[in-house]
């Protein structure tokens, strides 16, 4: 059997997935159609549409587009049918029904972007990187009834520097899962759907991924330092760790200003400091943690653009004459 003569349907929404639908146009496969999330309301008045990114790359190249807003709306349904699809492949998207999972003679495969049975949700990528993991990966499995819990198909490791971020990771695993997207529908297409399976192993110790929310940013100073290190890394740079500090300036009583760090750095100097106290030392700005001082190196303040800790200081010469000058919140403001 030949790709063009396999009808595919991808489903996907971010910048992430639009590398995979690449791949496949790219590739000369029969993209048929897409499936995607409804546009979404930007702007300050929310009275903008912005269709998501992989509308957008779909329409460019003549690909027709379905936005359901529930994905057993009898409409999507029968309009997701007469395609009659070969295959379904997955990027980034959502939970879906058996009806629509279950119905191309094929299957329909994920490609998620961790080593699966470890960080299944929908943040894999940030949970890796905060847990401190030297490795993740991203893997392609056939969908069923739980969420990431079907057969793998196959899987590329990929190894996370100490020192990298999101934004890193992200990138890397973003064209590694268009690399493993293209594999795996050439592996089904040779096998006409029988390509072969493994069920994932139910281990103890399992990390999970859940969705990342306002309150899951707020930085654990009473951490370690190499934690604390990690979480920063892990949210950076977005939606960026963030915690609320109070300055002691002598002149003004002013509250908490919230403040989110981008970039940190381990300094291996104990400490018997409070947890989240702030200290100057020859214009470099650090915090304590449980065990040792952190560096921060780029931070932003509420109102202001994300900046080098040494232009904040600039900003704030009278910090420079306090050596401790402030500490961050430990509970949320």
């Amino acid at each position: 059997m030949e790709k063009k003569d396999v009808k595919i349907i991808f489903m996907g929404t971010p910048e992430f997935a639009v590398a995979s639908l690449q791949s496949l146009v790219e590739g000369g496969y029969h993209v048929v159609a897409v499936v995607t999330q409804p546009d979404k309301p930007v702007g300050r008045h929310q009275n903008t549409l912005q269709a998501p990114p992989v509308k957008q790359y779909a329409l460019s190249h003549g690909i027709p587009v379905l936005q359901p807003v529930k994905m057993k709306d009898e409409s999507f349904l029968a309009a997701l049918k007469s395609y009659n699809a070969d295959l379904q492949v997955v990027v980034a998207f959502r939970m879906l029904p058996e009806v629509v999972w279950a119905m191309p003679r094929f299957g329909t495969f994920n490609v998620h972007a961790a080593l699966l049975p470890q960080y299944r949700g929908a943040a894999p990528i940030n949970w890796a990187v905060i847990n401190g993991e030297t490795r993740t990966g991203v893997t392609t499995f056939f969908l069923d009834h739980d969420i990431d819990t079907g057969r793998i198909i196959d899987s590329k490791p990929f190894a996370i520097p100490d020192d990298a971020d999101v934004e890193y990771v992200y990138n890397g695993l973003m064209q590694l899962g268009a690399q493993l997207c293209v594999e795996t529908v050439d592996k089904v297409i040779a096998t006409e759907g029988k390509v072969p399976s493994v069920p994932q192993q139910a281990t103890e110790g399992l990390h999970t991924a859940p969705k990342i929310f306002k309150e899951t940013c707020f930085i654990p100073w009473q951490h370690t330092a190499k934690q604390v290190y990690d979480f920063v890394r892990g949210l950076s740079p977005y939606p960026g760790a963030w915690s609320a500090l109070q300055l002691t300036d002598a002149d003004t009583a002013k509250g908490p200003v919230n403040v989110k760090l981008f970039r940190t750095a381990k300094t291996g100097q104990a400490t018997q400091e409070e947890a989240g106290t702030l200290r100057v030392d020859n214009k470099r700005l650090y915090v304590a943690c449980a065990d040792q001082w952190l560096e921060i190196l780029e931070l932003q303040a509420a109102g202001k653009k994300r900046m080098a800790s040494r232009d904040f200081l600039n900003g704030m010469r009278w910090l420079e004459q306090h050596g401790v000058c402030g500490h961050f919140l430990h509970t949320l403001p």
